[in-house]
């Protein structure tokens, strides 16, 4: 399967400002890549790469005064499978986990693990560990938190969640998260691109999308408790603790966002002839 993606972002900067994105496909998507990305920014201004201790790949740069422009349009190839799943997966004890995993059963900045932990013992505490139980808060939080744009915040913590019921995927993801990690099952934030690919497409705009990662058994396994089920064609962009590592955009200083579209769309695979037209051209 082939997904073109990319996004159309312009922002009005009083003064120079510098800037931290986290706008590109995850390394470990960029195989999958049809041409390697390019962030595009109007005007031109130089960006300097590196990768951040989560192994995200970032841009810095300074830009403006004026009108700001960051464009991005690429073309993936997935596999056009569900989300993996593995029912059998099982919790790993704290003292076999891998060092590297160790920091995601950690509060973070809008995961109070102390604070949901009573919570998370007395609704899951009881229930056989490993897959089941994470399914078990995936569908907890989806059920009991109610959707809705306009219903979350730039301070809302998993606490204020779970106390209020309502907010948007990010909200939905801090509150699995903090379960799980409550529960000893390390659990990181992820954002990616998740189309209507495989499902009725939502009235509402595109817009870059939250879900978690689990470690079971022996690696990550993505969960998504604003949805709550295995989806098609999802692309990782970032990991992290929580939202606050994965921003796509950071400013220092003032940047006032004036346009934000989000695309991300299954394409037809090109004809054997096409194929051939398009080696003959070197493309």
């Amino acid at each position: 399967m082939l997904i073109q993606l990319g996004y159309d972002l312009e922002f009005h900067l009083p003064r120079a400002t510098p800037f931290v994105t986290l706008l590109h496909v995850h390394p470990s998507r960029e195989d999958d890549l049809l041409h390697p990305e390019s962030l595009q920014i109007d005007p031109h201004t130089s960006v300097c790469y590196y990768f951040d201790a989560f192994g995200n790949r970032c841009a810095r740069f300074t830009a403006g005064p004026g009108t700001l422009t960051l464009r991005n349009n690429a073309m993936i190839e997935d596999s056009g499978e569900l989300d993996a799943e593995n029912l059998n997966a099982r919790e790993v004890p704290v003292q076999e986990l891998p060092d590297y995993t160790l920091q995601f059963l950690l509060a973070s900045r809008y995961c109070e693990v102390d604070a949901l932990s009573p919570a998370a013992i007395d609704l899951f505490g009881d229930l056989e560990p490993g897959w089941s139980r994470v399914q078990a808060i995936c569908s907890w939080v989806n059920q009991r938190v109610r959707f809705g744009y306009g219903l979350s915040r730039p301070t809302k913590t998993a606490l204020d969640v779970y106390t209020e019921r309502n907010g948007v995927c990010r909200d939905f993801q801090h509150l699995a998260i903090t379960f799980c990690r409550a529960l000893n099952i390390p659990a990181r934030y992820a954002t990616g691109y998740l189309g209507d690919i495989g499902v009725p497409a939502l009235p509402t705009p595109m817009d870059f999308s939250a879900w978690f990662e689990v470690y079971l058994e022996d690696r990550w396994w993505t969960f998504d408790a604003r949805h709550n089920a295995r989806r098609i064609g999802r692309v990782l962009m970032a990991t992290g603790r929580d939202a606050a590592d994965v921003a796509l955009t950071t400013s220092f200083g003032t940047a006032e966002l004036r346009r934000f579209t989000v695309f991300t769309e299954e394409q037809a695979e090109p004809t054997t002839a096409a194929k051939i037209a398009a080696a003959a051209n070197g493309d």
